[in-house]
């Protein structure tokens, strides 16, 4: 049941149970993560990390682009005022930290172009999933840019520093089949059953425990930004916590020995 459509200039949002919907909506001019668009995507994911009815979140675009990133026009005024600038940049950062913190899963659906700031948006998200007419890239340098929302960061931890050089040295985009082929996404889907398919991913989510889904997004956020040893401490820890703690990890065990459908506690 889809309910609490909300509309603004830069985005759509829809609830549809315990899933929110986020539609990037200005196809005219291919979704640009401008400054305005950045501040009210922040301020949603922010509603969405406090309200425990949220579980799963879909990121999608209108029109032929998920996001083709920022505003270049807007930036020849933007880069003429340096505080604004990094307040803009600082928007960005937190939009995107907010996304990888919170217990929530977020999806993004690349439905068509998707580069610079937009490739860095997908890459915030936990799986990405494309249609089969998405194009993804850096792009940055096509104009004498640089990737300033994480790009540079994110990009070599998802597919390996010299593929990441790869796209980001020469602008370069793939097609979505490609962009799976290296791990850049997760799944193609003909373009036609994009929504759907994402749709279908997020009910499977919500079948898990959402402590259970928080903890395993924790674990591989955190872990992966700190050196081995220390990682797996911190992965042994969080786990004896959870197992001796948490009913959900007990539930999941007398589910599987009564041969029955596992019952988790509510976010």
């Amino acid at each position: 049941m889809r309910v609490g459509a909300v509309t603004s200039v830069q985005i759509a949002r829809e609830m549809e149970g315990r899933l929110a919907v986020v539609t990037l909506n200005r196809p005219d001019q291919m979704n640009p993560l401008d400054f305005e668009t950045s501040k009210t995507l922040l301020a949603a994911f922010r509603e969405f990390d406090a309200d425990p009815k949220v579980r799963v979140v879909i990121v999608t675009g209108a029109g032929k682009a998920f996001s083709a990133g920022g505003d270049l026009e807007g930036y020849q005024t933007l880069y003429r005022q340096p505080e604004r600038f990094r307040e803009f940049l600082n928007t960005l950062r937190d939009l995107f930290a907010v996304i990888e913190a919170s217990p929530k899963i977020v999806i993004a659906a690349v439905n068509g172009w998707c580069l610079a700031g937009g490739i860095e948006f997908a890459l915030a998200c936990d799986l990405i999933l494309a249609a089969d007419t998405a194009r993804i890239g850096d792009a940055h340098l096509n104009f004498g840019q640089l990737p300033g929302a994480g790009g540079s960061q994110r990009l070599p931890r998802a597919i390996g520093v010299p593929r990441a050089k790869w796209l980001i040295y020469r602008g370069h985009w793939l097609a979505a089949t490609e962009a799976e082929r290296i791990g850049l996404v997760q799944e193609v889907v003909p373009a036609a059953e994009l929504l759907d398919r994402a749709r279908t991913l997020a009910a499977e989510m919500l079948e898990r425990s959402p402590a259970g889904l928080a903890g395993a997004k924790k674990l591989v956020n955190e872990g992966i930004e700190m050196a081995r040893g220390p990682a797996i401490q911190f992965e042994l820890d969080f786990v004896h916590h959870y197992a001796t703690t948490h009913p959900d990890a007990m539930e999941g065990l007398a589910a599987f020995a009564a041969k029955r459908k596992p019952r988790f506690a509510p976010s």
